[in-house]
C-alpha cells in the first residue's frame, strides 16, 4: 500500500508539468526575481541577498557574484558580513559556473563544496576547470590558495610559471646580446667589403644575375655579404671547392659564381625560404600552418642543387643540337687549309651563340695561355660531361698523338653524328604514339564516349518521347 501512495505521488508530480502547475510555478519565481529586483533598486539589502541567493541556486553565479560584491561593499547595512562571505573563502563562498557545459558545471559544483571546507585538491581541480576554459585569472586565486594548503602540483604550476617568465626574459637578453655582436662584426667589415667589391666590378666583366634566376639575382648581395665569409674560413673548404667544381662547370656557372658561392648560397636558402615564406604569410594574412618551416628550410638547402642540374640537363641539350653544325665548319675550315686552333676560332666567329660555342670560346683561352691541345680537349670533355662531346675529344687527342689528319676523321665524325641525330628523332617519334595514348585513354576517349552515349542514354531515360 505504502508503495503504491509513493508511485502515485511520483506520477503526481510528473503530470504537474503536463497540468500547467510546472508552467504557473516558473511565472511565479519570474515575478518574485522582478519584484525582489525592484526593492534591491530602491535600496532593500534584505531582498538584494535574497535575490542573489536565488541566482546563486539557479547556477546563474556572475549574478548572484554581482549582488553580494555590492552588498560586501557597503559596510553600513546590516547583511554586510553575510554577503563577504560569499566572497572571501569559507564556507559560503561562491565560485562562478558560467561558460561551464553540463559536466564540468557538475565537477566545478563538486569541486568547489571540497574548497569551502579547505579541501585544496578540490581547489586545485576546480582550478584546472577554469584554466581548460582560458579563464586564468578565476584560477590562478585557487592555485596560489591550493600551493599553500600543501598541493605539491599547484606549487609546481606556480614554480613553472615564474620560470617560464625568467626564461623568456633571458632568451630576450641573450637575443638583444648576439644580435649586438652579430651587427658589430658585420658593420666592422662593411668598408673592406665595399672595397674588394669595387675591385672585382673593376677587374671582372659585368654579369646580367637576372638571366640565371630571380632568387639567385637577389639573394646574392645578402649571401655574398653574409654568408661567404664564414664558408671562406671553414675548414672543409677543400671538400666543397672539389664537390661543387664540376657541377658548376657542367651547367656553365663558372663565370657566374665559385664553390664557395654555391654553399653560401645553399647555406643562405635555409634561412630565406623560411622567412619569405612568414613575411608572405603576414602580409595575406593567412594561417598557413608553421610546421612547413622546417621542409621549406629542407627545400632552401638543396634548391640550388636543383637548379644547377636543370641548367646542365637544358645546356646539354642545347650541346647536342649545336655539335652537327660545329664539327661540319670545323672539318670545312681544317680541309680548308687551316690548322685546329684556327679552325676552332672560324666556328667561333660563324657559329650561332650556344654552349657548345661558349665551350669552344674557353678551349682557345686555355690554348692561348700555354695548355696543350690534347689538355684543353680533356678540360671541354671535363666540362660538358657528354658521351657524344667525350668521343669526340677522344677521337681528335688520339689523332693528334699519332700526327694523323684530322680532316678525314672530322669529316666521318659529323656523319656519324647526323646519322644519331636522325635515328634519335626517329626514335623519338615512334614513341610518340606510346607516350601520347594514356592521355588519349583518361581524357579524349571519356570525351567521345558521352558525345556518342548521351543521346541513346537520354532517349532510354524520356521512353522515345
Amino acid at each position: 500500500m505504502k508503495n503504491l501512495t509513493v508511485i502515485l505521488h511520483i506520477l503526481f508530480f510528473l503530470g504537474l508539468p503536463h497540468l500547467g502547475y510546472g508552467q504557473s510555478y516558473g511565472k511565479v519565481q519570474k515575478e518574485e526575481i522582478k519584484t525582489l529586483s525592484n526593492e534591491c533598486k530602491e535600496k532593500k539589502y534584505k531582498s538584494c541577498y535574497k535575490l542573489a541567493e536565488i541566482y546563486e541556486r539557479k547556477g546563474a553565479t556572475a549574478r548572484a557574484l554581482s549582488y553580494y560584491k555590492n552588498l560586501c561593499s557597503s559596510k553600513k547595512q546590516p547583511l554586510y558580513g553575510k554577503a563577504c562571505e560569499k566572497l572571501t573563502r569559507g564556507s559560503q563562498e561562491v565560485f562562478l559556473l558560467e561558460g561551464l557545459d553540463a559536466g564540468e558545471r557538475n565537477s566545478a559544483i563538486k569541486y568547489g563544496k571540497e574548497c569551502r571546507v579547505q579541501a585544496f585538491s578540490g581547489c586545485w581541480n576546480l582550478a584546472q576547470i577554469y584554466l581548460l576554459k582560458e579563464k586564468k585569472e578565476l584560477a590562478m586565486p585557487l592555485i596560489k590558495r591550493s600551493c599553500a594548503g600543501g598541493v605539491e602540483s599547484a606549487c609546481y604550476y606556480l614554480a613553472g610559471d615564474q620560470s617560464s617568465f625568467i626564461l623568456l626574459n633571458t632568451s630576450v637578453l641573450l637575443f638583444g646580446i648576439c644580435a649586438f655582436i652579430i651587427s658589430f662584426s658585420f658593420l666592422s667589415g662593411e668598408q673592406e667589403f665595399k672595397a674588394s667589391e669595387s675591385l672585382e666590378e673593376t677587374t671582372e666583366k659585368k654579369i646580367d644575375y637576372k638571366k640565371y634566376g630571380t632568387i639567385l639575382h637577389y639573394s646574392r648581395p645578402a649571401f655574398k655579404r653574409y654568408i661567404y665569409p664564414i664558408v671562406a674560413q671553414m675548414k672543409k673548404k677543400k671538400k666543397i671547392r672539389d664537390k661543387y667544381k664540376r657541377k658548376l662547370a657542367s651547367s656553365g656557372l663558372t663565370d657566374v659564381m665559385t664553390p664557395e658561392d654555391f654553399y653560401a648560397f645553399k647555406l643562405f636558402l635555409i634561412v630565406g625560404f623560411p622567412i619569405l615564406f612568414l613575411a608572405v604569410r603576414a602580409f595575406l594574412e593567412e594561417t598557413w600552418p608553421l610546421k612547413l618551416i622546417p621542409l621549406l628550410a629542407a627545400i632552401g638547402y638543396v634548391y640550388p642543387d636543383i637548379w644547377a642540374n636543370g641548367r646542365t640537363e637544358t645546356r646539354r641539350k642545347e650541346v647536342i643540337l649545336s655539335m652537327p653544325f660545329s664539327v661540319d665548319m670545323l672539318a670545312l675550315s681544317v680541309e680548308a687549309g687551316l690548322d685546329f686552333v684556327a679552325a676552332i676560332s672560324k666556328v667561333v666567329e660563324k657559329a650561332k651563340p650556344s654552349a657548345l660555342n661558349d665551350e669552344f670560346e674557353i678551349l682557345l683561352k686555355e690554348i692561348k695561355v700555354g695548355a696543350s691541345r690534347a689538355e684543353a680537349l680533356r678540360n671541354l670533355a671535363w666540362r660538358i660531361d657528354l658521351i657524344q662531346i667525350s668521343s669526340f675529344c677522344a677521337t681528335l687527342i688520339a689523332a693528334d698523338s699519332v700526327g694523323a689528319n684530322i680532316g678525314p676523321i672530322l669529316k666521318n665524325l659529323s656523319k656519324e653524328i647526323r646519322q644519331k641525330k636522325s635515328a634519335e628523332v626517329e626514335k623519338a617519334g615512334a614513341t610518340a604514339a606510346t607516350k601520347i595514348l594514356f592521355p588519349m585513354l583518361f581524357l579524349i576517349v571519356p570525351a567521345v564516349f558521352i558525345v556518342v552515349a548521351a543521346p541513346i542514354a537520354l532517349e532510354m531515360i524520356t521512353g522515345g518521347n
